[in-house]
């Protein structure tokens, strides 16, 4: 009889524990892979909405210091909250060949801004350009953060600045995490802090009719299509049209496809695979769309902490247009 009990017991501990493995990995993935790929702060706030009578953080960043905020742009995250109001847009390459974004805000800052998802890596040499930005963003790899820790930034996870994120209804985590802006910065620092080394003004001479332009990573794609009406370029993503929750369709008046090299970082998310290293300092060509028109054009960024220079082959300037700018980082050999 004792060994009968014991095998009754033994075969419950043993369905315990297969029933508590699926259940944690069930709670652990979504659709496009594990929550916030494992990467998620250990404190995250959960209400639907801020709390009113939660205190905001005081917003200390140095004066003149632009906002970045790292974006989701898997399907399930779209469409994203505030990205019409950044003034730059990265588009990068990410593990499983996704893509996510990078919107840097300085002349005025939403509302909200999300769904936000982790950092990277090549983010802190992208952010280099900047005086000491504030980098909003979800987590990180844990071998990444001691880096993200030394860098020239204001790093805000929700761990550093529970305040200023919430989640959002009506989405599954991680794709619900969104940012009050206003909880971070008292305001905008206003265009000086934009110091990407790009020119603004008339459009060069030359160029090539162009009615549409489409950009591939291995699992995504960004299609800018010229809208006279509109002053921009559409954007589609994946082939749907892209919009934003606050302000409609997303129509950049530059968009830039800048080719560079993209290698395999020493960072991997939770399934193992390694994370893409984006260098955005070096040279290499370009294609300036503006205009409903295509320059070609060569970019340079000597060391991390310049801008970067865009010119024709006369070496003059590629001005851009008055307005947001899109910069998609292309694989060179694409």
């Amino acid at each position: 009889m004792r060994s009968a009990a014991r095998s009754r017991r033994a075969a419950l501990t043993a369905a315990l524990v297969t029933a508590t493995a699926v259940a944690s990995l069930t709670a652990g993935c979504t659709r496009h892979g594990p929550a916030d790929d494992a990467r998620a702060p250990a404190r995250t706030p959960t209400p639907s909405a801020p709390v009113a009578s939660t205190p905001a953080p005081t917003p200390t960043p140095p004066a003149g210091s632009p906002l970045a905020v790292k974006i989701d742009n898997v399907p399930a995250a779209r469409p994203q909250t505030g990205l019409d109001a950044a003034d730059v847009v990265y588009a990068e390459q990410v593990e499983g060949g996704l893509s996510r974004l990078m919107a840097v805000y300085a002349t005025r800052l939403p509302k909200s801004v999300g769904p936000v998802r982790s950092a990277r890596e090549s983010d802190l040499e992208l952010l280099r350009q900047f005086h000491q930005p504030t980098l909003a963003y979800s987590g990180a790899q844990h071998k990444l953060l001691p880096l993200i820790g030394r860098a020239p930034l204001r790093a805000e996870s929700p761990d550093d600045a529970a305040g200023a994120y919430y989640r959002g209804a009506g989405r599954a985590a991680p794709h619900n995490l969104y940012l009050r802006p206003a909880r971070l910065l008292r305001s905008a620092p206003g265009r000086t802090a934009l110091t990407t080394g790009f020119r603004y003004g008339p459009a060069p001479s030359g160029g090539a009719s162009a009615a549409t332009r489409t950009v591939r990573f291995p699992a995504a794609r960004f299609t800018f299509t010229w809208s006279g009406r509109r002053g921009g370029w559409l954007v589609a993503m994946d082939g749907t049209p892209a919009a934003t929750t606050d302000g409609g369709p997303m129509a950049p008046p530059t968009v830039v496809v800048q080719y560079v090299r993209i290698r395999l970082s020493k960072f991997h998310d939770v399934l193992g695979n390694r994370t893409p290293y984006t260098e955005t300092v070096g040279s290499g060509r370009a294609e300036v769309l503006r205009d409903g028109r295509s320059f070609a054009a060569r970019w340079s960024r000597p060391a991390a902490a310049d801008g970067t220079r865009f010119t024709a082959a006369d070496g003059g300037p590629v001005n851009f247009a008055a307005g947001q700018v899109w910069v998609v980082f292309a694989p060179s050999g694409g």
